[in-house]
Formats: structure tokens, C-alpha cells, sequence
């Protein structure tokens, strides 16, 4: 045991070391602006592939790093589940219940299809559709392990879709008196648009107290869409998750599981069955309230430290290379999805 952690211990501390100054740059970025337009999530890993871009770490580092990207990354998933609550889901209305959740698997299905279109792989589009259509950063930290994503997959993916929700929150609020929107109906397309919550609030702040109520609640229930579209992702994916290329079929057929009935855990993944455990207790008040903000801090750490293990394994021109395809699709998609969430506004009269 002790070998083991020995082994780990140099690259988690590299790890820790690059989360450190991408939450300290996240600070003076809030003191300089008052606002972290770049969170330190997204630092983490711009950081993490300068230093690989600079040096590539060897053997001694590497143990620490693939713990980091992986097994962190998975605990932090699981600790989300503390985030859900079924109050949360009923205070919405019916309507507009049914209403996001058909907007989310509609943004799914049309994100990928473009993605698709645009030529990026399928563990990518799967990875644009679900940040792009649920919560960003979050979403594709979270699915990608369930899809056996790589590093340069989910560093391309997140590098474009947060630069892209900076600019929704600086110009979403020029659409209020642009469609006519009210406050109210303002909210609900912040909710349904922008990715993170805390970018809900700074998109909102400026409409009014009512906007940003509206939309951090819309976006709370957006939210909770993860677990069953990571759940949905965990059975049908298998194969993907195993096979260790996107070959054509005849040439990766030889390498994919054999046919039959398989194990639960190869189906469900752990931590996909612990954070519905744990979304369970906090929806029936079994876990403390005062736990609820530690949790929520702690699973924010080890995804921005996993998010740093990713950095530290991205090789930049992969990423170059996938570029324009994936910010292209990350745009149309998101445009996509501003046209069809008007459209939900409408069809629900939202005075």
C-alpha cells in the first residue's frame, strides 16, 4: 500500500501544484474584473498543457497523473449526486419540466448530428453535445469517463466550449430588448442557454433580481439531467468505452467484446450507481445540510485536479488540429439550441 501511494505521490502533487495556481489566477482574476469569465477548472487545464507543450513528464509522473485523471474524476461525479434534489425538480411546474427535458435530449441529438457532420469523432460529439446541451464543463467531466474519452477529446472539447460561454454571458443580456423578451421569459433562455450556474448568475444580474431567480432555477433542473443522460450514455456506450480506436468496422470488429448477456458493473459504471445513491439521500434529507457545501466544494477540487492530469496529458496538435471542427460545431449547436429554447418560451405562453 504503501508502494503503491509512493508511486502516485509525484505526479498527484504535480497535479495539486497546477490546480493551485489555476484557482490562485482565478482570484486575481476575480479582484482585477470581478468576475471569473475563465474558472479555474478551464485554467487547470490550459496550464496543465502548457507545461506538457514545455517538458513531457516521464515514468516517475505518470502513475499520479493517470490516478488523477481518472479515479478523482470519478469520486467528483459521484459527489455531485449531493447537488440534486427532487424539491428542486417539483417547484418548476410540469410544463416546464417536460419542457427542459425535451429540450436537453433534442440538444443532444442535434449537437451530435452536427458534430457528426463536421467530421469530429463520435466520443467527441458525444462529448460537444452534452456539454453544449446540459452544463458545460461539468457535463463533459462527467460523461467522458463513461465513454472512454481521452485526453485530447475532452481537452479540445472543454478548451472551446468555455471560451464560447464567455461570450454568451457577455451577449446574451443583448437579447432581451433584441426579441422583446420580459424579465421572466429573459430568465428561462439564460437557464436553457448558458452552461455553468454561476455564469446563469452573471448573465442574469444585469436584466434584474427576477431574471436571475428564473434562470438559476431552470438551470438547476437543467442540471439534473446529467445523471440520467450519463446513466442512458453508460448502457449504450460499452462498446465504445472498449474499443481503443474509431476505425472502420471491418478493421475494429476483431478488438470489440464478444456478444452476450454482460455484468452489471460493465453496463453501469461505479460511480454512475453511487451519485444516484447519493442524489437519493439528499432528496430524502439524509445528508446533513451542513455537509452540502463541503461536498460541493470537494468534488469542485478533484474535477479541476483531474482537469489538470488531462491538461498534463494533451498533445496540442491533436487539439490544433481538431480546431475549427469542434469550435464550429460548439457555435451552430449553441445557436441551435438558443432557437429552439425561444421556441419553448413561446409554446408555453412564459409571460
Amino acid at each position: 500500500m504503501q508502494n503503491q501511494f509512493s508511486r502516485l505521490l509525484p505526479g498527484l502533487l504535480l497535479c495539486v501544484g497546477v490546480t493551485l495556481l489555476a484557482d490562485v489566477l482565478q482570484m486575481a482574476e476575480q479582484r482585477l474584473t470581478g468576475q471569473a469569465y475563465v474558472e479555474a477548472l478551464v485554467l487547470a487545464i490550459l496550464i496543465g498543457v502548457v507545461v506538457r507543450t514545455l517538458w513531457l513528464p516521464g515514468v516517475l509522473w505518470l502513475p499520479g497523473i493517470q490516478f488523477s485523471a481518472k479515479l478523482l474524476l470519478e469520486v467528483a461525479v459521484m459527489l455531485l449526486g449531493a447537488s440534486v434534489s427532487a424539491s428542486t425538480v417539483l417547484a418548476i411546474g410540469p410544463q416546464m419540466l417536460v419542457g427542459i427535458m425535451a429540450i436537453v435530449a433534442l440538444a443532444i441529438g442535434i449537437s451530435y448530428g452536427i458534430s457528426r457532420v463536421m467530421g469530429l469523432p463520435q466520443r467527441m460529439a458525444i462529448l460537444v453535445a452534452c456539454g453544449n446541451s446540459i452544463c458545460g464543463n461539468s457535463a463533459i467531466a462527467a460523461v467522458a469517463p463513461v465513454i472512454g474519452a481521452d485526453g485530447d477529446e475532452i481537452a479540445s472539447s472543454i478548451a472551446f466550449t468555455a471560451v464560447l460561454g464567455v461570450v454568451v454571458v457577455l451577449g446574451l443580456p443583448l437579447l432581451a430588448p433584441l426579441f422583446g423578451l420580459s424579465v421572466t421569459q429573459y430568465g428561462v433562455l439564460a437557464g436553457l442557454t448558458v452552461y455553468a450556474v454561476p455564469q446563469v448568475l452573471a448573465a442574469t444580474l444585469p436584466i434584474g433580481a427576477l431574471a436571475n431567480q428564473v434562470g438559476t432555477v431552470v438551470k438547476l433542473v437543467r442540471v439534473l439531467m446529467l445523471g440520467p443522460v450519463v446513466l442512458a450514455l453508460s448502457l449504450v456506450t460499452r462498446r465504445l468505452r472498449d474499443e481503443t480506436d474509431e476505425g472502420a468496422a471491418h478493421i475494429t470488429a476483431g478488438d470489440r467484446p464478444r456478444r452476450g448477456r454482460p455484468a452489471l458493473h460493465q453496463l453501469v459504471p461505479w460511480f454512475i450507481v453511487a451519485f444516484l445513491l447519493v442524489a437519493a439521500l439528499r432528496s430524502l434529507g439524509l445528508i446533513p445540510a451542513a455537509l452540502l457545501a463541503p461536498t460541493a466544494s470537494m468534488a469542485n477540487m478533484l474535477t479541476t485536479i483531474s482537469m489538470a492530469a488531462l491538461g498534463l496529458g494533451v498533445d496540442v496538435r491533436v487539439v490544433a488540429r481538431a480546431g475549427v471542427r469542434v469550435s464550429a460545431a460548439v457555435t451552430l449547436s449553441l445557436i441551435l439550441l438558443g432557437a429552439i429554447s425561444l421556441a419553448l418560451i413561446h409554446v408555453l405562453a412564459v409571460a
